[in-house]
């Protein structure tokens, strides 16, 4: 029985109702999903949900976003429970993403959707996966992940009998190359554009600050530095951890607690630079009035960014971490490891394609062997690689 305040008919949103209030809500040069240059199979709209909608929903379900959880981001994933994993990482960025977003009047789930599969084609063991695979692929095209990640969502996942990939829309497939070279832009895209949509500019934003947070949380808990190192060189955990001083007054100087100790500290960090960003981009633009994403799209630099101020300490924090954590003893023991199982499994399935499943090996006639073989490692988890080389080399 329906309450008596309650009416008896109520409506919900339909794709035309979010339509119309993305029209009301979005300044002129987002992305309003009414407005998509469609995809490349053409499909009949979806009743409730806008195109980015089902982007999203098409991405989260599709099985190359599933294996990011077993993704190195930094640290391979059997190290720890709680160092961050690729999928992680990427609902991480989607989180700053959609905050930065919803503050400046963007297209949400449209960064949203460009947060969860901007990762989706890196191989096992992080960016040192993707360096081993490119030195594999020499004469055969090389590897980029930004490539890569066009080529999962184009090619590599099925979906439907009618075509290959998931048939994503026009706008999504592009932003996933914003840093691919002019060389390297495919053609179908036309010429590529000086500077991505507002949506894109947002997520390239939302991934650095993401990481620059995370890596700090999982460089003080692996114990590569410590907090007297942050204190003496970044600027920016100062100013943190001067707020949190101010807002509990004697906890950082009396706690025990070292995980408290630093999210709280770290939770300001993220604050801190997600408010600038809002500020300073809110500024650009309102400067900038850019009337379309074409608009966006023709423009030199990028719209969205920090303000003068806290730019360059950004620069530092990250400065900081590339010294301190990226380039550590421990990362480049990594690094020699991802090299050693890759071209180990690498030249193992190529002197023994019969070992590729059946799907890969039809793709072979495609694509030819080297790219199948890369295909097939890139989308493999870390365990899983792992488990492939010993079975493949017998070694452990």
């Amino acid at each position: 029985m329906i309450p008596e305040s309650m009416p008896e008919r109520f409506s919900f949103l339909d794709r035309a109702a979010k339509q119309r209030r993305e029209g009301e809500l979005l300044i002129a040069a987002a992305l309003h999903s009414d407005r998509s240059a469609g995809r490349a199979f053409a499909e009949a709209e979806d009743a409730l949900r806008t195109a980015y909608e089902r982007d999203r929903d098409r991405i989260i379900h599709c099985t190359a976003f599933r294996r990011l959880m077993h993704k190195t981001q930094v640290f391979v994933s059997s190290e720890g429970d709680h160092h961050r994993t690729r999928m992680s990482h990427s609902l991480e960025v989607a989180q700053v993403a959609r905050s930065l977003a919803s503050a400046l009047r963007l297209n949400e789930t449209f960064c949203e959707a460009l947060s969860l599969a901007h990762d989706i084609g890196h191989p096992p063991f992080g960016h040192r996966g993707e360096w081993a695979l490119d030195a594999l692929m020499t004469d055969h095209g090389g590897f980029r992940h930004n490539a890569q990640v066009l080529r999962v969502v184009d090619q590599l996942e099925r979906r439907s009998p009618d075509y290959a990939g998931l048939n994503l829309t026009r706008e999504l497939r592009e932003s996933l190359l914003k840093h691919e070279k002019a060389e390297d832009w495919p053609a179908e895209f036309g010429e590529r554009p000086r500077s991505p949509c507002l949506e894109a500019q947002v997520v390239d934003l939302a991934d650095s600050t993401a990481y620059n947070v995370h890596d700090v949380e999982d460089g003080l808990h692996a114990g590569m530095f410590g907090e007297d190192a942050l204190e003496a060189e970044v600027e920016l955990w100062r100013r943190a951890r001067a707020v949190v001083e101010q807002r509990h007054p004697r906890f950082l100087a009396s706690t025990d607690d070292v995980n408290l100790r630093v999210k709280r500290i770290t939770t300001e960090l993220l604050k801190g630079m997600i408010d600038d960003l809002v500020r300073a981009s809110a500024e650009r633009l309102a400067r900038a009035q850019p009337a379309s994403p074409a608009e966006v799209r023709a423009t030199h630099g990028f719209l969205i960014g920090h303000g003068d101020e806290l730019e360059p300490l950004v620069a530092q924090l990250h400065q900081f971490l590339y010294r301190r954590f990226y380039r550590h003893a421990k990362l480049q023991e990594l690094e020699r490891r991802a090299a050693s199982v890759l071209s180990e499994l690498f030249e193992a399935l190529r002197e023994q394609p019969g070992e590729l499943p059946p799907w890969y090996r039809a793709w072979v006639g495609k694509v030819g062997l080297e790219r199948a073989v890369c295909d097939y490692i890139a989308g493999m988890t870390d365990r899983f690689a792992e488990r492939e080389r010993a079975r493949l080399t017998r070694r452990d």
